[in-house]
């Protein structure tokens, strides 16, 4: 079976389709990923079959939520290796994207990356997610979907990306198994950032857990580079990836 054949036949329980040209591009990016992370440290999933299911396809699930929130642009912070970020901006050419990475080695990769697959509609961003939130960060209420994956519980990131995002604007965050726990950890923040989770969706790899931005943002928050790990509002959240 051809590669082709393969990741059809794996995408089918994600209920996505993706014609020859996507696949040839998303398997490009894994060629990226995988020549990068010889020289950093990018994922421990380097079987090709799981980089599929576990990196491209776990990313493409939040397709169908991208297109019903009617977005006009998206911010994937924590991008690190370009997931869900890059596999997203390959299959939506017309959305801006842009990609937001605090560490100046895997921006610059971003950026090759990007710059590689013709992405002409990527902007990296090398900065945190705190610093760009903040009133005078030049990123606040910007984006209209926020998408994360791996970037902490959920408390943490709510206020690393509620204020990155217009009233009405919805954060697409992947979790693991435990997301429920996740969410009920994150009542305060919820609260106190103006949030609500909408839904939940269990995927063959995750599952996304919806939440609008449904209220006005204190000026406060987010806080300074580094307090929301250190002291999530609510306490600390039991990490689920």
């Amino acid at each position: 079976m051809d590669e082709v054949a393969a990741v059809q036949r794996l995408a089918g329980p994600y209920e996505l389709e993706l014609s020859r040209d996507e696949i040839g591009r998303l398997a490009h990016f894994l060629d990226l990923l995988d020549a990068a992370n010889r020289r950093m440290n990018l994922t421990r999933i380097v079987e090709r079959e799981s980089a599929w299911s576990r990196h491209v396809l776990d990313s493409l699930a939040l397709l169908a939520f991208v297109e019903a929130a009617g977005a006009r642009n998206l911010i994937d912070i924590g991008s690190g290796g370009g997931l869900p970020g890059i596999p997203l901006a390959i299959t939506m050419p017309e959305l801006p994207i842009t990609l937001l990475e605090a560490t100046g080695k895997k921006a610059r990769y971003l950026a090759e990356t990007a710059e590689a697959l013709g992405l002409d509609h990527v902007t990296v961003i090398a900065e945190r997610a705190e610093s760009l939130g903040t009133p005078e960060g030049g990123g606040r209420a910007a984006w209209d979907v926020v998408t994360a994956r791996a970037v902490g519980g959920l408390p943490v990131l709510l206020e690393l990306s509620l204020p990155l995002l217009v009233e009405g604007g919805v954060l697409l965050a992947i979790k693991g198994q435990r997301a429920d726990e996740e969410i009920k950890a994150s009542r305060k923040a919820l609260k106190v950032l103006g949030g609500t989770v909408e839904l939940t969706h269990r995927t063959p790899s995750g599952t996304i857990v919806v939440v609008r931005r449904t209220g006005p943002m204190p000026r406060m928050y987010p806080r300074r580079p580094g307090e929301p790990a250190r002291a999530p509002i609510g306490g600390i959240p039991r990490e689920a990836r």
